[in-house]
């Protein structure tokens, strides 16, 4: 009868041999890591330059700083080659513990299979984040947001009493993870493998990206799967981008995806429900002309105004736009009925009859830039993912800059402060969606009319849909200060959500606090003039 120890022997001596060999990549990676390349860019000063005391500390301090990245990037290499051997040592162990003693047969014949070993885990935490397909969610609170982050900064929503908006990412593992997953992206695309899969028709010649070339990025952590990072980079002022996806399913960073994304050509439809404010959409139409018109020149806007009075108005504005600018990529749609923001944007989605097309449902009090267009563009796919950004809303510049003589400019008011604005993450109105998923999600809730909640029945929709829902703070879109009236009409659900916005919109928890307690400051001060009057006196 055959002896059953030799499998399982034979297993063992594998495993050794696996050992061995990733002792010697680690003492490969080792003198690799630990050899300073010859950098030909740095050359000594000509024959008749001085060497200063700056140049040799600017030279130290370079080589310093290159020496001390490469000491981060070569300890983390240790950490996983480390984190490695410590599992597959494990393994080692546990089939020597569990080696069947003489004459036993049969023990392991229906013994249940150990589970997979720690790259299929990881991957079956990819399954389970919503990387390549959405996951059905009861309802808008049940959404992991992502937060935004560039090279410099991170745009948080979460903030409580001492965070901020916009801030720096101070935290050296908060810092050390963003540039971490930088490094690896770059490293994907400047080192691309088969399942990249470069287009065909992409020119052979291979362009090298540089931390300088990332532009922005988005990340979020579940806490029962990990964190993933959508990144893109692209060339100064090309319209070509890299998108890499990674995940980090609480364990070492793996390549999720690696794709080029072509944004020239890729029309975005500006949908404006409106009715009265012609100042307003004076204002609007002054930065759409900036953006869009003069810069961008790949935007079709599309005004449904609701009534005629001040429709010729704004009839005359457009023209004197397109006059202006020889632009006519606009459609004015006059709408003999109540407002009604969604109706408007229904009408507006379905008035354009040139095949898909990507839309962004916009106010006439929006603020945005040539940034936020690419960003629209990048972050919704058809059939596959809509964009709900979340803007930045500028509190009432009446209280903001109350101890000014005049509010400074719009240009200056569009800052990240605490105290000049607020993310709002309770509103679901700005969005960016290919009509195609608009109209097969079934659009707009049309018996709803009024402010509000057919923005949130939309959204819900989505999210119980399989297309994923990419939800993110922006920096580059401003949602500007105007004075709310919410009418008697409203229903009761209506009107609580339109008073709560509000309430929000005006001013920050430290300034509404100053202004209720107005009267005692006024008197402690006049106490405190009075206390000083007297001991000057005396």
């Amino acid at each position: 009868m055959p002896r059953r120890g030799f499998p399982l022997q034979g297993r063992v001596r594998w495993l050794l041999l696996a050992l061995f060999l990733l002792l010697v990549m680690l003492l490969i990676a080792y003198m690799l890591e630990c050899t300073p390349p010859v950098n030909a860019s740095q050359t000594l000063p000509g024959p008749g330059e001085p060497f200063g005391k700056e140049y040799y500390q600017a030279l130290l301090q370079e080589h310093e700083e290159r020496h001390l990245s490469r000491a981060s990037s070569l300890k983390r290499q240790i950490a996983q080659l480390k984190q490695e051997l410590q599992e597959m040592s494990d393994k080692l162990k546990l089939m020597q513990e569990k080696k069947e003693p003489p004459g036993v047969q049969g023990l392991g014949e229906n013994r249940d299979q150990e589970p997979g070993d720690l790259l299929e885990f990881l991957h079956s935490q990819i399954d389970k984040a919503e990387v390549s397909a959405g996951a059905r969610l009861p309802s808008e609170y049940a959404l992991v947001p992502f937060e935004s982050f560039t090279s410099s900064k991170v745009y948080q929503l979460e903030m409580g009493l001492t965070r901020h908006p916009e801030e720096k990412p101070v935290r050296k593992d908060r810092r050390d993870e963003l540039v971490e997953a930088v490094e690896a992206a770059l490293d994907i695309i400047n080192n691309p493998d088969e399942e990249d899969g470069m287009e065909e028709d992409v020119p052979v010649q291979r362009q090298t990206y540089t931390d300088n070339h990332f532009m922005e990025g988005l990340y979020r952590t579940e806490r029962d799967k990990g964190t993933l990072y959508e990144l893109f980079f692209a060339k100064e002022d090309s319209s070509s981008f890299r998108h890499v996806s990674l995940f980090r399913p609480f364990g070492p960073i793996m390549k999720v995806r690696s794709t080029s994304v072509e944004t020239l050509g890729m029309i975005i439809n500006i949908i404006v429900p409106l009715a009265g404010r012609v100042d307003t959409f004076s204002q609007f139409l002054q930065n759409f002309r900036e953006v869009c018109v003069q810069r961008d020149r790949q935007v079709h806007l599309t005004v449904v105004y609701f009534g005629q009075e001040g429709l010729q108005e704004v009839k005359s504005s457009l023209q004197k736009m397109s006059r202006d600018e020889t632009f006519s990529n606009y459609t004015l749609i006059p709408v003999d009925e109540e407002f009604s923001r969604g109706r408007g944007l229904d009408i507006g989605a379905n008035a354009w009859k040139n095949g898909d097309v990507l839309m962004f449902f916009c106010d006439v009090d929006i603020r945005f830039s040539l940034d936020f267009l690419n960003t629209c563009r990048l972050h919704a796919a058809p059939n596959k993912k809509v964009f709900y950004p979340v803007v930045f809303s500028l509190y009432n510049p009446a209280i903001v800059y109350g101890s000014l003589e005049l509010a400074p400019p719009i240009e200056q008011q569009l800052i990240h402060k605490k105290d000049a604005g607020f993310w709002r993450d309770f509103g679901f109105g700005m969005t960016c969606q290919y009509r195609s998923d608009f109209l097969n999600i079934g659009g707009f809730d049309l018996e709803v009319k009024g402010w509000g909640v057919e923005d949130v029945h939309l959204y819900r929709k989505y999210l119980r849909s399989e297309l994923i829902v990419i939800r993110a703070p922006v920096s580059s879109l401003f949602h500007l200060w105007h004075e709310k009236q919410c009418a008697d009409e409203l229903t009761p659900e209506q009107y609580r959500m339109c008073i709560q916005s509000k309430a929000m919109n005006e001013a920050s928890h430290p300034h509404l606090g100053m202004l209720v307690f107005r009267d005692e400051i006024e008197a402690h001060l006049r106490k405190q003039a009075f206390k000083t009057q007297s001991k000057t006196e005396a």
